[in-house]
């Protein structure tokens, strides 16, 4: 069966110290998360663990993201985790130290619904 995406949100996070990659994707992904609050789920014949949510981030270093981690800030559904390269490092010009900037984007998908309009 397939799904349909319902809600998406966007969300920036930064780690100023300590060039923690991670740190900064939590950040974004609670940035982009603390703007929603899914009613929806407590609609009668929703189920909320066909609930599928994919948080893609953006970082200039992906391999450092503990993909783990992220998934595990999810309270509900089925997460999915994807890096990409993508954010922004900002490097102090005296000091040499990197703040690392990341971006997230989290999308909500749920099976589609019987008697529910077709995506177009």
């Amino acid at each position: 069966m397939s799904d349909q995406r319902f809600i998406i949100e966007m969300g920036m996070g930064n780690d100023l110290h300590g060039e923690n990659y991670t740190k900064a994707a939590t950040r974004a992904v609670e940035s982009a998360m603390r703007r929603s609050s899914l009613h929806i789920l407590g609609l009668p014949g929703i189920d909320r663990d066909t609930l599928r949510v994919k948080v893609t981030i953006g970082v200039q270093n992906p391999d450092a993201i503990d993909s783990a981690a992220i998934a595990a800030l999810l309270p509900i559904g089925m997460p999915e985790v994807v890096v990409l390269h993508g954010g922004l490092n900002s490097t102090h010009p005296d000091t040499g130290e990197i703040i690392v900037i990341a971006s997230a984007a989290v999308e909500a998908f749920l099976p589609v619904q019987f008697g529910a309009c077709k995506p177009t």
